[in-house]
């Protein structure tokens, strides 16, 4: 049984399909703490930045793990989402090209998350 959390989770993902185990497991970890009750929020950075565009998370498949899909979809659910500024850009991903709750945010975005009081961050 999972307990509810009173502390915020960032959770920074640079992997996608280029290195499949370590971006399923930040998106398991996010999910699950969006599942606890944790203030949640997802980073989308490097390979793990197509995964905001409509359809990419159903691209992606891992044996034995959850549906990129689902875990994405609960995390916009309960939490909140952003896609690198930088990132976007060297992808030519505009904010009209990304899913309904996905926001476009920089570095001063991530750090005042990060440095805010009872916040855990983690990178994967």
């Amino acid at each position: 049984m999972l307990t509810v959390m009173a502390r915020t989770l960032v959770v920074k993902v640079t992997a996608g399909s280029d290195a499949p185990e370590r971006c399923a497991q930040a998106f398991t970890v996010a999910a699950t703490a969006v599942a606890a009750g944790a203030e949640v929020s997802l980073w989308l950075t490097g390979e793990s930045s197509w995964f905001a565009l409509p359809g990419r998370a159903a691209e992606f498949s891992l044996p034995h793990s959850a549906p990129l899909p689902d875990l994405l979809d609960a995390v916009l659910a309960g939490g909140r989402v952003t896609l690198c500024t930088q990132c976007a850009a060297r992808r030519e991903i505009t904010p009209d090209d990304v899913l309904p709750g996905v926001r476009i945010a920089g570095a001063a975005a991530f750090v005042e998350e990060t440095l805010s009081d009872d916040t855990q961050a983690l990178v994967y």
